[in-house]
């Protein structure tokens, strides 16, 4: 069996090591890089299957190295953040980062959350599309795969991270039922975020810029309350 990649991207490199003497110990393959140019480069060549990415980064930071490979692939990036650094969450979830972690943290949680993260963006793998069991919804002009992970909207695949993808899901698995923010945390982000709600908020914006509302359906806001998929 392949191991899984990771590539490491912090300036200082003794943090840089010890997180890679971890996950190494888990069997990953590390590569680390010290700057937002190296890990861009060491990104294409490496191809890893999860970045651990530092916010304060010489040169490009971590929210422009996110934006770039962001326009590149989905591969999960779980961003870092020095405590008492300006770290704006929302905007490293609305570049796509898949987590976040505020230095100093625990190298063992570190790791589990980053298995975390790449079970859900594996779980294609373990249930091809095939199966009787396949998870999918479908409305006028939308599937939606949890089986797969994929979305195809107006005939056309788009391209959604995990989370995105799964929010969306479950929101349109239960047509018509109002859920509350922190009810929506729960389902699908766990322990992680809980009493953060702009979290949701996020992701719902970014569904309603690459899918918009049809005659037949939409992504509603309950005011005060949270969202539901409207059927008509």
């Amino acid at each position: 069996m392949n191991r899984q990649k990771v590539l490491i991207v912090d300036d200082d490199s003794n943090i840089a090591e010890l997180i890679s003497l971890y996950f190494t110990k888990e069997m990953y393959e590390a590569r680390t890089a010290g700057d937002g140019e190296e890990a861009l480069r060491i990104f294409e060549s490496f191809q890893p299957d999860i970045v651990i990415l530092d916010l304060m980064l010489p040169g490009k930071d971590g929210y422009e190295v996110c934006r770039e490979i962001r326009q590149k692939k989905d591969t999960p990036i779980i961003m870092l953040s020095a405590k008492g650094e300006t770290f704006d969450k929302v905007l490293g979830l609305e570049l796509g980062a898949d987590d976040y972690m505020i230095k100093p943290f625990d190298s063992k949680e570190l790791v589990a959350r980053a298995k975390a993260v790449l079970r859900r963006y594996k779980k294609s793998e373990a249930q091809p599309e095939n199966k009787p069991s396949a998870k999918y919804v479908e409305y006028p002009g939308l599937i939606v795969n949890l089986s797969n992970y994929s979305v195809i909207y107006n005939g056309k695949q788009v391209d959604m991270p995990p989370k995105e993808l799964e929010l969306l899901y479950f929101l349109a698995s239960q047509p018509n039922q109002v859920f509350t923010r922190e009810q929506l945390l729960d389902h699908i982000w766990g322990y992680e975020y809980v009493g953060d709600t702009r979290t949701v908020d996020v992701h719902i914006k970014r569904l309603r810029e690459k899918i918009k509302d049809e005659n037949s359906w939409s992504i509603g806001t309950v005011w005060g309350i949270g969202y539901r998929f409207e059927v008509k």
